[in-house]
C-alpha cells in the first residue's frame, strides 16, 4: 500500500520511517525542515535501533503528493482546520485515514469536515520528539492500537495492521470508544499536571502527593469513560498505566512540549470535549476540570502577553 505521512514529527516520523525502512511505499508532508531533509534524509535515533532514511518521498506542499491508500495523520489537533484542504489531493473514496492525535471527539469532527472520508483512530503508546531538523529520537515504547471509526473496508485495517507489524511495530486492533478512552486514562493526567507543574513525568510520580493526584485523576478517566459507554476500560488499568510510566525514562508530554516552546496546547480535544462529553452522560470530572481552567489560563495568560 502507499502511505502518505500528514506531519513528519515526533510521531509521523518515528511510524512512517520505520514503514520506509521497511521498504513500504510512503510519502512524507514536512514543513519546517523540508529543505534539511531533502538534503539529509530522514534520522531516527532510538532505544530500538537507530537509522536513516537517505532519500524520502520529501514535500513541501500536499498538493504536490501522490493519492495513497493510508493517509496516517500525525499533526497536533490545533492544527486539524487544516486538515480537508491537506488530504484532498491525496484521498480517493477508498483511502482510509488514520488519525494518530491525542483526545476525545476528533474524528467525529473529522467526519462532518469532509463527508464520507474513511476514518480509524491511531493511539500510539510511544516516547518520541522532534530534537532537530530531520531527527527523531525514540526514547520508549512504540506500540500502536488502530480503532475503526467509518472504514467501510475491513481489508484495509488488516492490512495496515500486517504492514505496521511488518515494520517491527507492535500493532492492535480495539474498539473504537474503548481505544480512545484507554489512551486518555494516561494522556489526561500527565499532559496537564506536566504542564501546570513544570515536570517531566519521572518527578510527577516521584512525589508521594503526585502519584496520589496521577491517580486521581486516572481513576476519574475511568469514570467517566465508564459513563460514556466504554465499560471495558477497567479500573485495573490506571495501575497498568502507572506501572508503564515508572518504567519509562524521563519525558515531557506532548502538551508540555508544546508549552515550552510556545505552540499552542491542545486543550481542547484533551480535556474540554472529554469533560462535556462526561457530562453529558452524567459523570462530572471535577479534578480534571481544574487542570483544564488552569492550561485554559496559561493561554490565555501567553496571548495577553505584550511583545517583546
Amino acid at each position: 500500500m502507499r502511505y502518505a505521512i500528514i506531519g513528519t514529527g515526533a510521531i509521523g516520523g518515528f511510524y512512517g520511517g520505520r514503514l520506509a525502512r521497511a521498504g513500504h511505499d510512503v510519502h512524507f508532508l514536512l514543513h519546517t525542515d523540508y529543505e534539511y531533509v531533502r538534503a539529509n534524509g530522514l534520522s531516527i535515533r532510538s532505544c530500538d535501533g537507530s537509522f536513516t532514511i537517505a532519500r524520502p518521498h520529501a514535500y513541501a506542499s500536499a498538493g504536490q503528493m501522490p493519492q495513497c491508500d493510508v493517509a496516517l495523520v500525525c499533526l497536533k489537533t490545533t492544527a486539524n482546520a487544516q486538515l480537508p484542504a491537506l488530504l484532498a489531493p491525496l484521498i480517493a473514496p477508498g483511502t482510509l485515514v488514520v488519525l494518530i492525535q491525542n483526545g476525545i471527539g476528533v474524528e467525529a469532527d473529522v467526519a462532518e469536515a469532509i463527508p464520507g472520508v474513511q476514518l480509524a483512530a491511531g493511539l500510539a503508546f510511544v516516547c518520541s520528539t522532534k530534537t532537530a531538523p530531520g531527527l527523531i529520537t525514540h526514547a520508549s515504547g512504540g506500540a500502536i492500537t488502530i480503532a475503526n471509526y467509518s472504514c467501510r473496508d475491513a481489508t484495509l485495517i488488516s492490512a495496515l495492521q500486517a504492514d505496521l507489524a511488518s515494520a517491527g511495530i507492535s500493532v492492535s486492533v480495539a474498539p473504537y470508544a474503548e481505544a480512545r478512552w484507554k489512551k486518555a486514562v494516561w494522556n489526561m493526567p500527565f499532559n496537564g499536571l506536566a504542564s501546570v507543574l513544570g515536570l517531566t513525568t519521572d518527578r510527577i510520580i516521584a512525589s508521594p502527593s503526585g502519584e496520589r493526584l496521577v491517580g486521581a485523576l486516572m481513576a476519574e478517566v475511568i469514570g467517566a469513560a465508564r459513563a460514556c459507554g466504554a465499560t471495558a476500560v477497567d479500573y485495573s488499568f490506571a495501575q497498568k498505566m502507572m506501572h508503564m510510566t515508572r518504567r519509562m525514562p524521563p519525558y515531557s508530554p506532548s502538551m508540555k512540549v508544546d508549552l515550552d516552546l510556545g505552540r499552542p496546547m491542545e486543550i481542547q480535544y484533551l480535556y474540554t470535549r472529554p469533560i462535556i462529553e462526561a457530562r453529558r452522560h452524567g459523570f462530572a470530572m471535577e479534578r480534571t476540570e481544574v487542570i483544564e481552567a488552569q492550561l485554559r489560563a496559561i493561554e490565555e495568560s501567553r496571548r495577553q502577553a505584550p511583545a517583546r
